[in-house]
Formats: C-alpha cells, structure tokens, sequence
C-alpha cells in the first residue's frame, strides 16, 4: 500500500515536481493550496488559508478521512518579497512570518496526531535563513524560525515521526526568471531536482537522518 503524502503548496511549481516525484513511488498524495478554483488529479483541498490554524487543523482532519492516515507531511506553502531600502517594514515582516513560519507551525500541529509511527516531515527552508543580502532579513528571518522549528520539532518528536528541511537558494521556476530576467540562471536548482530530495529524506532510505537542515544549492 502506498504511503499518504500531504504537500502543501501543493499547485506551485516545487509542490507540483514534489507531487510527481512521490506520485512515482506509488504514494496517495494530497494537496493544500490557498488559491481557489484548482485542478489536480490527487486529492486536492484548494482555497484554505494556513496561516489559520484552525483552517489548518481542518484540512488535515479531511485528509486523514480521505486517506486514512498522513505518513509524510512536505510543508511547500511559503512566499518571497524583498524590503524597502530601510528593510524594516513591519507590514514585510509580518506578511512573510506568516507565510513562511506560520503555515508551517500550523501545518505540523494539525498534522502529527493523524500520523502513523514512523512518519516523516520535510520542511522547505532557504540557505538565506543564515546568509541574507540586502533587503532580505524578513525572508530570512522568517526562514530562519523554518530551521529552528524543524531541528527543535525532530529533538521533541524523539525520532517517531522525523522532521527535516531542504534549504534551497534559488528555485528556477518562471516566477523567478519573470523578476530576474538578466540573472545567470546556471546556479539556479529545478523545482525536479528539490523534488527528489525532499522525496528521499522522507524514504526508509534516511530513516537514520532526522533534525537536518541540508542545502540543495546545486545546479540540475
């Protein structure tokens, strides 16, 4: 029987290969995305605003009914902007804590009583969590509190469910090559590429590895 796979963020371009690479294996995937109206031949909850924990808890209710368990949780949902030259606009701050860290927390505290023994959480974080350029120390900020979460939720969690993190720099998808069209796209990782290790970090194959925060910054 396949594994239940729950991606959030599930119909961007990350969630999307995410979906394929787990769909390859034979799993049952479901998919949360915030946006509304939605296709996907995977179980899909489309228009749920995770940044609402009770939103959250619902969704994961469903798909537990639908599925019948969750095994693997990939929390995908997350959002960029740069700041103004000041880099202190609290309405950047707020915005990004919320899509990146709060979608996040919610997710995994609605997620793990419907898990099964031995199940895995593969957060999405950003090597810029520990390396930001100017203008973005509320993305980093915001991703940095994705690193804390998944090393202090693997340590809590005591290996029965473990939880790790991708840490991906660039992703090359078209909404990064719309905002940047000059940049040299030659050290920028497919969303394939992600796909596959977050894939393998929820396999019986890192069944050892739990609370690692691994970079995935190469070109593929």
């Amino acid at each position: 029987m396949g594994r239940k796979v729950v991606i959030t963020g599930g119909l961007g371009c990350l969630g999307t290969a995410v979906a394929e690479a787990f769909a390859r294996q034979g799993a049952e995937i479901a998919l949360i995305a915030r946006a509304a109206g939605g296709s996907s031949a995977h179980l899909l909850l489309d228009g749920v605003d995770l940044t609402d924990p009770d939103a959250a808890r619902r969704a994961c209710t469903k798909i537990r009914r639908a599925l019948g368990r969750i095994d693997v949780l990939v929390n995908v949902a997350g959002g960029f902007d740069m700041e103004p030259a000041d880099g202190l606009a609290p309405e950047v701050w707020d915005r990004l804590h919320s899509a990146n860290l709060k979608t996040c927390v919610n997710m995994c505290a609605g997620a793990i009583e419907h898990f099964a023994s031995g199940g895995a959480i593969v957060n999405v974080g950003a090597v810029a969590a520990d390396s930001p350029g100017p203008g973005m120390g509320a993305y980093a900020a915001s991703k940095s509190g994705v690193s804390r979460l998944t090393q202090s939720l693997a340590a809590t969690l005591g290996g029965r469910i473990r939880v790790n993190a991708v840490l991906p720099r660039i992703i090359d998808t078209p909404a990064n090559r719309a905002a940047m069209p000059g940049a040299d796209r030659s050290t920028w990782t497919s969303p394939a590429a992600i796909a596959d290790v977050i894939a393998f970090l929820a396999s019986d194959q890192a069944r050892a590895v739990t609370g690692a925060l691994l970079p995935v910054t190469n070109a593929a």
